[in-house]
């Protein structure tokens, strides 16, 4: 029988209700974690829940955007379970595609309030309940290939994504003192109900433009991969592992992509 990586190990996972949340959900009990699902579209989020069909996953509405919502989730967790091993700080959205010459300064507000803001909430609170009860958890956050990268998502949330890289960092170089991990995750384009949406495309057409700009190929990147990657980094096998971007793009960021 295949060891359980995260056995008895509590996790409390945002924008969990769809896409890499809702991959990283179903793996995560796979290996024996307690789970909390976290998200704002209710019937997404209970619909994961029951088709997981364990009383060790439990659904609670959470908008990271607000403060109150994301201590008040905390301490719902820390009531079902008692503490908190793992926050995988997922919840994010993408945006519209447009020139910085018409840059929505409004959407840019609501991008920086969900994907950094909304981040930073949820590991203040998620860290306060580790130290509180002296765990030596592990923070995972959701990047992107546009953290490393211009011009590989809209900009709004490419600025997002850079400034998410720029909290771990410094989440990280406080919390390793409690014996804390804070890493992130950058994907490269994978197609989620988030992306579909953002770009106005069908699942396989995220896949067919993702394959052809890609610089490794023969693979297609599934959430699945994604969430592979974030068992890795809450599991102890990544126990020295902390202040790392975890870069999952075949290679996309680091190579000369230009046609010779």
């Amino acid at each position: 029988m295949q060891k359980q990586r995260l056995e008895g190990k509590v996790a409390l996972i945002t924008g969990a209700a769809s896409g890499i949340g809702e991959e990283t959900v179903r793996l995560f009990a796979e290996n024996g974690a307690l789970i909390v699902v976290a998200d704002v579209q209710d019937e997404l989020g209970e619909q994961v829940v029951a088709s997981i069909g364990s009383e060790k996953v439990i659904y609670h509405h959470c908008d990271v955007r607000d403060e109150k919502q994301v201590e008040e989730t905390i301490k719902f967790t820390l009531e079902k379970y008692g503490h908190i091993d793992i926050l995988f700080s997922n919840a994010g959205i993408l945006g519209t595609l447009s020139s910085i010459l018409e840059f929505d300064l409004d959407e840019f507000d609501n991008i920086i309030s969900t994907n950094v803001r909304g981040a930073a909430a949820t590991i203040k609170h998620a860290a306060r309940a580790m130290v509180a009860k002296k765990i030596q958890g592990s923070i995972i956050c959701t990047t992107s290939v546009a953290a490393c990268i211009g011009g590989a998502g809209p900009h709004a949330y490419t600025i997002s994504k850079h400034g998410l890289v720029g909290l771990v960092k410094a989440a990280c170089s406080e919390l390793g003192a409690y014996g804390i991990r804070v890493n992130s995750i950058s994907p490269y384009g994978v197609a989620t109900p988030l992306s579909c949406k953002g770009l106005n495309l069908e699942p396989h057409e995220v896949e067919d433009y993702s394959c052809s700009e890609a610089n490794l190929k023969g693979v297609v990147l599934k959430a699945k991969h994604i969430a592979e990657a974030a068992l890795f980094l809450a599991s102890d096998e990544a126990i020295y592992i902390s202040g790392h971007n975890l870069v999952v793009d075949g290679g996309f960021s680091v190579v000369n992509r230009s046609k010779y």
